[in-house]
């Protein structure tokens, strides 16, 4: 009869007495530690974290609309408060950041984006046409003053899809939009000096209204603030070519 040999392995991690004495004879290796599972740690309660400034500010604008029947607010004046202000600059912030580009659009969308923009926003219209110099020139100073005041949407239109048959002669043409009205227009490059700066264009575009919005939180919407602002940026603009001049004629 042949040899036999039985292995029995007891519980992951148990030892018995023989294989303890061959570890201290150091015959054996010693004994893996024995499987221990992490320790449980529950998931945060968001209803018993501390409600306070940084509470708030962790919260959507969705969050923050949803928190207006919160009880715990309405013992808070504090937090209530600063709820109110914090949704108010998410939906500020909103709002600003619709606009920013001069906005291409066709005549379908012309009722919409233009004649039925809300009341509070300013729309300048640009009817231009591909290869004409003048529309080239005049929609870039467009684009530069779109970023410069994100609030007041900018939109081009191809003149002929906003009025068919009208006369490239006219190109390109500034329609100036408020609460659905149209309250300035301007017919050819010539309205706005003759080189037709950024700066020159602001200065015709608020003559006589806040066409121009930067959208900042307490910024003096009126058309006299913006005018000033306009003519210190163009007088900025004056100074730096002089002095950049002057640096090109300077001699070692």
């Amino acid at each position: 009869m042949g040899d036999y040999h039985f292995v029995y392995k007891d519980l992951e991690g148990a030892s018995t007495q023989w294989d303890d004495i061959q570890r201290k004879l150091g015959n054996l290796p010693p004994k893996p530690p024995a499987f221990k599972p992490p320790s449980f740690t529950p998931a945060p309660d968001e209803s018993s974290a501390p409600k306070d400034k940084s509470w708030i500010d962790n919260k959507t604008e969705d969050e923050l609309e949803d928190l207006q029947d919160d009880p715990d607010l309405d013992d808070d004046r504090f937090l209530e408060d600063y709820r109110k202000k914090r949704l108010a600059e998410m939906r500020e912030a909103a709002k600003v950041a619709k606009f920013g580009s001069v906005i291409p659009i066709t005549g379908s969308d012309f009722v919409r984006e233009v004649s039925q923009a809300p009341s509070d926003v300013w729309v300048v219209v640009i009817l231009y046409k591909e290869g004409i110099p003048e529309c080239t020139l005049l929609m870039r100073c467009l684009e530069e003053l779109a970023t410069k005041y994100p609030a007041t949407k900018f939109v081009k239109i191809i003149s002929t899809d906003c009025i068919p048959n009208y006369p490239d002669r006219n190109l390109p043409t500034l329609l100036v939009y408020n609460n659905g009205a149209v309250k300035a227009n301007h017919v050819g490059i010539h309205s706005f000096g003759r080189r037709c700066t950024p700066e020159g264009v602001a200065l015709v575009l608020c003559n006589s209204d806040p066409v121009l919005n930067d959208g900042l939180s307490g910024s003096d919407p009126s058309s006299k603030a913006v005018i000033d602002g306009v003519r210190r940026s163009f007088l900025e603009k004056v100074v730096k070519a002089h002095e950049d001049d002057d640096d090109g004629f300077s001699s070692d």
